[in-house]
């Protein structure tokens, strides 16, 4: 990671519902945090959908695309999906999300940006 990251506090592990998704800012920045409890992994992306540029991703249905199984949110409003590891567009079109690391530490979830 670069020297301009840094891990900020989002919120509690309690306020993101199990299997789903909650929204925090920082700034003007939206980001999308879900805890994917039936894996037993966290992931945080942006919370703007690029398709109609609306802000839901953080309401969306996450899942598994693929023989991989690779972890996904599908946009609440019109289904395009994402990969949460890469922000892949995993519906075929060019869009792409950013996607952010995140670290889950004495019941506090931290993201790096």
């Amino acid at each position: 990671m670069g020297s301009n990251t840094k891990w900020k506090l989002a919120c509690q592990v309690e306020d993101v519902p199990s299997d789903g998704g909650a929204c925090v800012s920082f700034g003007e920045e939206q980001i999308a945090i879900f805890n994917f409890s039936r894996r037993g992994e966290w992931y945080a992306t942006e919370n703007r959908c690029p398709h109609k540029q609306q802000m839901a991703l953080s309401r969306g249905m996450t899942g598994s695309a693929g023989e991989q199984c690779e972890p996904k949110v599908a946009c609440p409003f019109h289904k395009k999906t994402f990969s949460l590891l890469t922000g892949d567009c995993l519906s075929g079109e060019e869009y792409k999300i950013r996607t952010y690391p995140v670290m889950v530490k004495e019941g506090k979830v931290y993201i790096c940006v």
